[in-house]
């Protein structure tokens, strides 16, 4: 019998997880998650591995400054907010709220972490 494998959002498939539907192998994130502690890490097994996945808001790089900064303040407010906080947390998502600068840092990080593994596995597009 075929089985299948995939790497996925936790928010997209924990109701999956937890219904019998789906059997969650490992999080690739550092730590286990909140939402499903039992479920190990990929690093628990393969030491040093950390692979997770994000999602945050652009922009144009034309934008004004102050239009920047109210789309940041209101984001992270609502990001604050104690229902909000709550249902991402029951998904398995984990909040991280920030300033323009420390998100151009994380995409810069994570640019150049996963610029190496392609590198060193010698990935080249498809043409």
């Amino acid at each position: 019998m075929p089985r299948q494998v995939m790497f996925t959002s936790m928010p997209s498939v924990i109701e999956y997880i937890r219904a019998g539907k789906l059997r969650a192998l490992a999080v690739t994130t550092a730590t286990r998650s909140d939402a499903l502690p039992d479920i190990p890490t990929v690093g628990e097994f393969l030491p040093g591995y950390e692979g997770g996945i994000w999602y945050g808001l652009g922009a144009p790089k034309a934008t004004p400054a102050e239009i920047v900064n109210k789309l940041n303040k209101e984001v992270n407010a609502a990001l604050a907010d104690p229902k909000m906080k709550a249902r991402l947390a029951d998904l398995g998502g984990v909040v991280l709220p920030g300033s323009p600068a420390e998100f151009g840092k994380l995409i810069a990080e994570e640019t150049e972490k996963w610029g190496k593994v392609i590198r060193a596995a010698n990935i080249k597009p498809q043409g």
